[in-house]
C-alpha cells in the first residue's frame, strides 16, 4: 500500500474517527483505524463496535493495500505536519511509513486481518432529515439519557415516527426516572417505517451530533434491523441500536396540572446556579416557594451554609413550596433559549412540566424532592 493525500484531507479523515475509536483497552484492536486504499480513494474504517464509521478521501494511488495502525498516533502526527502532501506507504511488518519533505515517522501497525468485520448495509430507504432539527431534538433530549448501566434500555433516546391524519411527525424522548424530555418535529412528507420505535444509543447521538456540526441542509438517515444508518456525503455513521422494550413514557406525563407559572428563564438560570452552590453537593435539592407574582428559591446545607433568592414571576395561585433537583432544572433550561418558561404543577408531591413559554412540541417532567 502506498498513497499521497493533502493533510487537510488526511487530517479530516482521522479527526472524525477519533471519539469513535474505543480507548478502553477492552479490546485493544479497537484503539485503531484500518486505512484501505483502492481505486482512487483513501477509505478509513473505524469502530467500537457499538459506533462504526467509513469515510473517504481522493487520493493519489501507487500502490492499493490495507493496514490498520493506532488512531491517536497517526492523528497527532498528521496534525503537526506542514500542509501539503503526505505519503503513507505500508512496510512489510505491518508498521506505517509516513512522509512529508524531510520528515519520516514509522509507526507500528497491525495486519488488517486482526481489525473486526466491518457492518455493512444493503436498504436504499434513506429518508431526508433536516441537519439542524436532528440537532435540536438531541439537544434537547440527550440530557435526560439514564447512565444506570443496570437499566440498559433507558441509556439512549427513544426515536419513533408518529402518524396523526395525513400528518407525520418524528419524536424524540429519553428518561432517566427522575426526568423525561420529549420533542416534536414534523417530518418533511416521508415515513421511514419505524413505527414501533428504536432506541439510539447516547454515544451513538453524541457521534450524529458532531458530524452534523459542520453540516447545514439535509442528511440521510435510515434503519435496518438494529443499526441506524447516517449518511452526509462521503461519510457514513453506524449505530448499534439498544435492544429492548421502552417504558410507556406517555404514563410518566402528568396531565391536568393545576398551577400555571410563567418565568423569565434567564432570571431562573441565574438564580437557580447562585442558590445551588450552597445545596447539597450530590442532591442538588432547592426549594422554591411560590406565592402571587413571587418566586422565592432557598438551599440549605448544614455544611456550607443557605441562600435564597427571591424572582418576580407571573403566578396567581395559592402558596406552593415544593423540592427540585436544581441541576435537571439547570438542564432544561439551558436546552433552549427561548426568552420565557412556562412551570405547571399540581402540589409538593406531584412531577412538574416544564416548556418553552407557548410551545406545545418541548414537554419536560421533573420529579420533586422531599423537603
Amino acid at each position: 500500500m502506498k498513497v499521497q493525500i493533502e493533510k487537510e484531507h488526511l487530517l479530516g479523515l482521522i479527526g472524525r474517527s477519533q471519539n469513535i475509536v474505543e480507548k478502553r483497552n477492552t479490546m485493544p484492536v479497537l484503539i485503531n483505524v484500518l486505512l484501505d486504499v483502492e481505486d482512487t480513494n483513501l477509505k478509513l474504517f473505524a469502530t467500537n463496535l457499538e459506533v462504526s464509521l467509513t469515510d473517504y478521501a481522493q487520493a493519489k494511488i501507487f500502490e492499493p493495500g490495507k493496514v490498520a495502525v493506532n488512531a491517536k498516533n497517526l492523528f497527532d502526527i498528521v496534525k503537526e505536519l506542514q500542509d501539503g502532501p503526505i505519503t503513507l506507504e505500508k512496510q512489510e511488518n505491518n508498521w506505517l511509513k509516513i512522509t512529508q519533505f524531510k520528515s519520516v515517522f514509522n509507526i507500528v501497525g497491525i495486519s488488517p486481518d486482526e481489525y473486526p468485520i466491518f457492518p455493512t448495509y444493503s436498504t436504499k430507504e434513506f429518508i431526508s432529515f433536516d441537519a439542524k432539527a436532528l440537532t435540536e431534538m438531541i439537544e434537547k433530549t440527550i440530557y435526560s439519557v439514564s447512565n444506570d448501566e443496570t437499566r440498559y434500555h433507558l441509556n439512549g433516546v427513544f426515536f419513533e415516527n408518529l402518524k396523526s391524519g395525513s400528518d407525520i411527525h418524528h419524536r424524540m424522548v429519553a428518561t432517566d426516572g427522575h426526568r423525561l424530555s420529549l420533542i416534536d418535529i414534523p417530518a418533511n412528507g416521508e415515513n421511514s417505517g419505524n413505527n414501533g420505535g428504536v432506541i439510539i444509543p447516547r454515544k451513538g447521538l453524541a457521534e450524529i451530533r458532531k458530524l452534523l456540526d459542520s453540516v447545514e441542509g439535509e442528511f440521510k438517515m435510515a434503519i435496518e434491523g438494529s443499526q441506524l444508518i447516517v449518511k452526509k456525503g462521503s461519510t457514513v455513521l453506524m449505530i448499534r441500536l439498544i435492544e429492548g422494550k421502552y417504558p410507556n413514557y406517555k404514563q410518566l406525563i402528568p396531565q391536568n396540572l393545576s398551577k400555571k407559572v410563567n418565568v423569565s428563564r434567564e432570571s431562573l438560570l441565574s438564580s437557580l446556579k447562585r442558590v445551588s452552590l450552597l445545596s447539597n453537593q450530590k442532591s442538588k435539592g432547592v426549594t422554591l416557594c411560590l406565592t402571587e407574582g413571587k418566586m422565592k428559591i432557598t438551599s440549605n446545607n448544614p455544611e456550607l451554609g443557605d441562600a435564597q433568592e427571591e424572582i418576580d414571576v407571573d403566578y396567581s395561585g395559592e402558596e406552593l413550596k415544593i423540592g427540585f433537583n436544581a441541576k435537571y432544572i439547570l438542564d432544561v433550561l439551558g436546552s433552549f433559549s427561548d426568552e420565557s418558561v412556562d412551570i405547571n404543577l399540581n402540589d409538593q408531591l406531584s412531577p412538574g412540566i416544564i416548556r418553552p413559554a407557548g410551545s406545545e412540541n418541548y414537554t419536560c417532567v421533573v420529579m420533586p424532592m422531599r423537603i
